[in-house]
């Protein structure tokens, strides 16, 4: 829509100069008559506007003026021209990245490790961490998700530029399971959920992994223990819905209804001004019938 506003907005300058090109000899004649005047220049006005624009739609091209106004959307093309700018001298550290996100979007992990290397290259110190996370998970990615031995080098130079890299220490435990090492795996992992942001999306699905880790070791988890570390990060991060569902759902599976509707009470005090968040705890409540 704006597109089209803007292209109207040019179209209209340039038929008011037009129509003023062409009525200008018309305001200045002198012998005739006012209203004869005006007569000829609205006839004059129309014929330009009339006749240019006839002649822009039947031979132009206004689509392709709408076209070049509006955000490109063909994103393999984007990519390839950003590929065709990688062979210039000022292509620089970000370009590299995009072009690397880009063929991840495509599917070419593989392309996209060559491109990430060279932004690593490319980039200062201080950027290289998150940059080398890129390569490691990319390098990862084309071989269908086994972390290679130039994959883990690339991780731990991430993680010895920045301890608290996610994507690092996680695929760093990935390697140490894979060969067997539970222990040194579930140091990155457990470190990796302490630090986990409220609400990340992949926190669950790590949970699993150390859950799955600790049977296949025979260390079953000590729920109790876990119940209470979810309950003291809460008490220092109230704001994270499904923890307090989980901590509620908890305790009344453990059998702890006085405990589950404390949580509950308290959740939905630190939740007050969510109303889909307390809307989702009382759901919570309904189904384990603590109300």
């Amino acid at each position: 829509m704006g597109s089209v506003v803007i292209l109207c907005a040019i179209f209209g300058t340039l038929a008011l100069l037009a129509v003023l090109f062409a009525c200008w000899p018309i305001l200045r004649a002198k012998d005739t008559r006012l209203s004869v005047r005006l007569l000829l220049l609205g006839a004059a006005a129309l014929s330009v506007v009339a006749v240019g624009g006839g002649l822009y739609v039947a031979g132009g091209t206004p689509l392709l003026a709408l076209r070049t106004l509006s955000p490109p959307t063909n994103i393999p093309a984007l990519i390839a021209a950003l590929a065709r700018r990688s062979h210039e001298k000022s292509f620089n550290a970000t370009g590299w990245m995009l072009l690397g996100r880009g063929y991840l979007s495509l599917g070419d992990a593989g392309d996209a490790a060559a491109a990430f290397r060279r932004a690593v290259e490319a980039a200062p110190p201080q950027n290289r961490p998150a940059l080398l996370s890129a390569y490691g998970e990319a390098l990862t990615m084309a071989a269908s998700g086994v972390v290679t031995p130039d994959a883990e080098t690339a991780f731990r130079a991430a993680v010895a530029g920045n301890p608290r890299d996610f994507a690092g220490r996680y695929y760093l435990g990935l390697a140490y399971a894979a060969r067997g090492d539970s222990r040194t795996a579930l140091t990155y992992w457990q470190g990796l959920l302490a630090d986990a942001p409220a609400g990340a999306p992949w926190r669950g699905p790590l949970l699993d992994r150390i859950a799955a880790l600790r049977a296949q070791t025979g260390t079953a988890p000590n729920i109790s223990a876990m119940v209470a570390g979810l309950a003291a990060r809460l008490k220092d991060r109230p704001g994270d819905p499904d923890g307090w569902r989980r901590l509620v759902r908890a305790y009344a599976v453990l059998g702890e209804q006085d405990k589950a509707r404390a949580a509950l009470n308290a959740a939905r005090f630190a939740l007050r001004g969510n109303a889909q968040a307390l809307a989702g705890l009382e759901t919570e409540a309904i189904s384990l019938k603590l109300e």
